[in-house]
């Protein structure tokens, strides 16, 4: 498979990983604190810790050209580039930030995975300091650069690829039954109707890993509530699980369930081996909701459904609802932070602005992502499949809102207990109004 088709793989370790190592961020180690600021050496370079997987060369060739830069020069300083094996990455994170040899600049996911960092006044409030400037401010798709917010408040700068939840659908099977994608709920439970009808699944869904089932809520709650509803909840707010979309989000899941929109097997089917992309990819399933790394999960399993039959389209409005149509949910991209301890702020801030340049974007596309940056709809005809990536890329920058995946931004603690209890709601072990009353009680 060519290297764009390690994606999937790729985004869905750094989701894992995650939810693997981010409970240690929660635990001790972030009162500890060094005198000095950084890990970067005496000769000024500062040291920036990234999650080493296939994707890290787009990361090293910025560093390598900011170093070369005027910028770098003017500053004082250049960047050292600590690549570290995803599994190990958020305990040896939560390690250094807790000890004098904390890194100057740090990659992230945003929302609940800097919450302790920033609690600890470990991170450099980077607001302003993008309101300020033109290349930062103008740099970022908006959407995207608020998803990694923690209230209201930037912490980071996007430097990867955008990974929305897209509405994948099966061409052959919706052209053999006369179907096109819904654009409203209704229209959805009409197709679902005609496709039990003719014996097919209508949705493929990995209800093992629970995070599949996640995606639903996600994009349910935003139709219906708006943004606001879950950022109550990320920003502490217990009782905002009290909001009635979440509870009419629950029983519209149900009701997806008790009418077998999922199958009645889907709680033993996973994602991560291949059973959920395989039950869509042949025909036993429709359509599939996940992330944009469905493209590249298939065309490496199944290349030729992924090259003639894959189809692509947004999540339907529901009618009725508050939220905009255009919102997306998913994983906006992965963020640089910067250590309020760093021992030169204006060469980190000027290595920031790498990842609004025309040549990061330019590698990024090289390697089968779709840029966040205002300038990479220009480059998308060099992408893998360019249809595709100008599909994501339009979606999210028309996007009013991108919210970040509710158990990245909760945090691993808190998600959880959140995935038990949304595994409970799917699998008919919890009512609608027990899960609501339940996701108010997580602590």
């Amino acid at each position: 498979m060519g290297s764009h088709t390690s994606i999937g793989g790729r985004s869905l370790s750094r989701r894992w990983v995650l939810g693997a190592g981010a409970t240690t961020l929660l635990t001790t180690g972030l009162s500890a604190c060094g005198s000095s600021g950084g890990s970067g050496s005496g000769d000024g370079t500062l040291t920036a810790f990234v999650y080493g997987d296939d994707a890290v060369k787009v990361q090293q060739a910025a560093v390598d050209r900011f170093n070369k830069s005027a910028a770098a020069k003017k500053a004082g300083g250049k960047i050292k580039l600590e690549r570290i094996p995803g599994s190990d990455y958020s305990p040896k994170l939560r390690t250094a930030m807790g000890s004098p040899s904390a890194p100057d600049v740090f990659f992230n996911w945003g929302g609940g995975s800097i919450k302790p960092y920033v609690e600890a006044d470990k991170l450099i409030d980077l607001t302003d300091i993008i309101e300020n400037d033109e290349v930062l401010k103008k740099g970022f798709l908006p959407s995207v650069l608020a998803a990694g917010d923690l209230k209201g408040r930037h912490y980071g700068v996007p430097m990867r690829g955008m990974q929305p939840v897209i509405l994948f659908y099966n061409k052959s099977v919706f052209t053999e039954h006369k179907l096109t994608p819904p654009t409203t709920w209704d229209q959805l439970l009409d197709i679902n109707a005609k496709l039990k009808r003719a014996g097919i699944t209508p949705f493929a869904l990995g209800g093992s890993d629970i995070w599949p089932e996640l995606m639903w809520l996600e994009y349910l709650v935003d139709r219906l509530g708006g943004p606001e509803v879950f950022r109550r909840i990320q920003d502490g707010d217990a009782e905002g699980w009290g909001d009635p979309a979440v509870l009419k989000a629950a029983e519209m899941v149900r009701d997806l369930v008790d009418d077998g929109a999922f199958g009645s097997k889907f709680t033993s089917v996973s994602y991560v081996n291949g059973g959920a992309p395989a039950v869509f990819a042949k025909g036993k399933a429709a359509m599939h909701l996940m992330g944009s790394w469905e493209y590249s999960t298939q065309l490496g399993k199944f290349p030729d459904f992924a090259k003639k039959d894959l189809g692509w389209a947004p999540f339907p409005k529901i009618e009725g609802g508050t939220g905009d149509a255009r919102n997306v949910v998913g994983n906006p991209t992965n963020y640089w932070s910067v250590n309020t301890r760093v021992r030169n702020k204006d060469a980190a801030i000027a290595f920031l602005k790498e990842c609004a340049s025309r040549e990061y974007a330019k590698d990024l596309v090289a390697n089968g992502d779709v840029p966040t940056t205002s300038n990479a709809a220009l480059l998308l005809g060099d992408a893998p499949n360019p249809e595709y990536a100008r599909f994501q890329y339009q979606m999210v920058e028309q996007a009013p809102a991108f919210t970040l995946s509710w158990d990245q931004a909760l945090g691993d603690e808190l998600g959880t207990k959140m995935h038990t209890e949304i595994s409970k709601l799917f699998a008919g072990k919890a009512s609608p109004s027990r899960f609501v009353a339940a996701c108010k009680g997580l602590k």
